[in-house]
Order: structure tokens, then sequence, then C-alpha cells
């Protein structure tokens, strides 16, 4: 049985994390890696391949050329990959994992300057493939979201390679069911995954989030270990009331509090996951408005001897202070996320006296 070739498309930075998940997963070997790109082989794809939590989504690699380059006529180099890729082996993936189809739609992304758009790439490849497939087309020029049960294709230009890739659950992964409310500042699924994954959470553990907003970061690790305590605090009602309708029928606490004062007692907190307010997307309230030192003090002061914190944080300065409080970070990525280039760090809590 030939492997099937998977692509996991990730956040950049992510990679190495999505790479891991994979491998700890089982679910076959990782063969690149690559930009926001995780490509790995799989001779029996699990049907955890589509629950990769770390990943924005998972497709079947369908053809790979050299980069078509700038010019507009290597779009007809596109609609030729299009016109004789081997179909067969990822649409049969596709529909074991998806269902039957109605239409063919094409997202499209490249590095570098080009004279063509997104669009003249996208339907270069999607009219190719809709003659083939007897089907629908639907571009993305108009503006209006694809119908749902049309087959995503994915095709990225990276100035090595042009990659043809169909994707194999109905939708993106980083869409999560849960997601029934948002406020400013919601954190990307998936980048919550990777933080969850980060901390080391073990079943028992007491995870709390001082800032939890819409939820995002205790949902995905009540999912990734259930057996944790998970406690949320904000001083916002509208992020309180969004992060209980989000962790809907899950075995997490959400309260109100500010996280400059934290109703918890010493030492009591095993993992702390969060994206503090520091004015990036959400500006900080309450006594972090006054003194924003006073949240690394409450870290410090609620972290058990042994804990560990996972945070984004916005600048290098940001990881500085946290050394400066005694924090010892361990493993750091710089990610990019909404436009910006936060870093996922990995603080060791401060060592205690007579340790």
């Amino acid at each position: 049985m030939t492997a099937a070739r998977l692509v996991a498309r990730c956040t950049r930075g992510l990679e190495a994390v999505v790479a891991a998940e994979i491998l700890a997963l089982d679910l076959g070997t990782v063969t690149h890696l690559g930009h926001r790109a995780v490509h790995f082989r799989s001779s029996r794809p699990d049907p955890q391949v589509t629950g990769l939590s770390t990943a924005d989504d998972v497709f079947a690699l369908v053809a790979r050329c050299p980069d078509i380059g700038a010019a507009r006529p290597g779009l007809l180099r596109l609609a030729d990959l299009a016109e004789h890729a081997d179909l067969a082996a990822p649409m049969r993936l596709r529909e074991r994992h998806a269902g039957p189809f109605t239409g063919v739609e094409v997202s499209a992304s490249f590095l570098g300057r080009r004279n063509f758009n997104r669009y003249d790439a996208e339907d270069a490849v999607g009219e190719a493939l809709a003659r083939r497939l007897g089907t629908a087309y639907h571009s993305r020029r108009s503006g209006q979201a694809p119908p749902p049960t049309h087959s995503g294709w994915r095709l990225t230009l990276d100035g090595v390679h042009t990659a043809l890739m169909l994707r194999i659950a109905a939708r993106p992964l980083h869409r999560r069911p849960y997601k029934r409310r948002s406020i400013p500042g919601t954190l990307h699924p998936p980048v919550a995954a990777a933080m969850a994954r980060m901390a080391g959470i073990r079943p028992g553990h007491t995870v709390l989030d001082p800032c939890c907003g819409a939820g995002t970061l205790l949902i995905e690790a009540a999912y990734h270990q259930p057996q944790a305590r998970l406690r949320g605090l904000d001083l916002s009602p509208d992020a309180v009331a969004a992060a209980r309708a989000n962790a809907a029928g899950l075995p997490i606490t959400i309260t109100h509090g500010d996280a400059a004062r934290l109703p918890l007692p010493d030492g009591g907190v095993d993992r702390v996951l969060c994206n503090p307010p520091w004015g990036a997307q959400v500006r900080p309230n309450g006594l972090l408005a006054a003194s924003p030192a006073r949240w690394w003090r409450e870290l410090r002061r609620v972290l058990a001897p042994d804990g560990a914190a996972v945070l984004l944080l916005p600048d290098p300065a940001d990881i500085a202070t946290g050394i400066r409080h005694g924090f010892v970070p361990t493993e750091v990525h710089r990610v990019r996320v909404a436009g910006a280039q936060p870093f996922l760090a990995h603080f060791r809590a401060p060592d205690r006296p007579g340790r």
C-alpha cells in the first residue's frame, strides 16, 4: 500500500510543535518542515489526523513541482498541474473523512512578488479541477464564501515549490465547534492548543488562566487533559459570559476576578496558561492598568514550587521582565498571530527559598 502524503498547515512558528504532536499521536513519519507546513507520510491515515489540535488544517498532497515564478505565463503551468495530477487516492481519502462533495473551491497563497494575484492562481487551478471532476467551481474572487459541501483545495507557492493539496476534513481544523462566542483579542485555537501541550499538564493538576477572555486556552487544555482542574478569571463581564458559553458542558470554572489580586492561596496552582492583556489587542484594566508588575508578582505567588507558566508575550522585553521576577524560560517560539509576532514562552516557576 502506497503511503499517503499529508501536509499539516499551521501558524508560522509552530511547525516543530505540530511535528511533535504528529509523532506523539503516531500519525506518521515527518518528512519535512517548511514555511507554515509539516509534511508527513502515513501508510494508514488514522481518523485522528483530522483531530490535530495544533494544526490549522490538514491536506493530502496531490502534486508538487518547481515554483512557477513571478510571470503570468506561469498560470498555464498551474492549470497543467491540475489537469495531470493523480487525483484518485486524495479524493478517496477526502471522501472517507468528509463524505461526498458538490463542487470545487481553491485557496492560494504565495511568498514573494508576483505579476498575478491569488485569484488568478485560484481560478487557473479551480477551473481545471472542475472540468476534470465534472462539477461546479466557486471562485473566491466574488468575495462570497464557498458552499460548505465544496471540496477545499489549497495551492501554495513558497519560492521553491508549487504544491497542490486537498483538504481531507469537511472544514478547516482551526474552526472549533465550541466557538459560540467571541470577544476582541480571542486567541487562535491552534495556538492555544500548542500552549496547552507545551505546559505538560497532568491528571489532577490545577490549571489557571487569570485573564481567560473567551476561554479558548482552558477549553483546549480540557480537551488535552480532561482530568485537570481548570479555572479561569476575567475582569470583563462580556469575557466571563463568552467563556461560560464556549465552555458549556466542560469541567471548567469561570469567575469574575482581577488578575492582579487572585482569590487563590499561595502555591496552589500547578500550571498557568495565559495571553495577558498587555495592550496589543486588549488594554489592561483594574489593578493591572496602574501597575502591570502586579501580574508577575501574583503569578509568582500562586504557582507551586514545581509549577510552570506558558504565556503569549508581545515583546522580548516581556520575557526579560519575567526573568527579573525569577521565572526561568525553558522554551520559546516566535509565532505570527493576527499580523503580530509575539513570543510563546514556557517558564519554570521561580526558585523558592530553601529549595
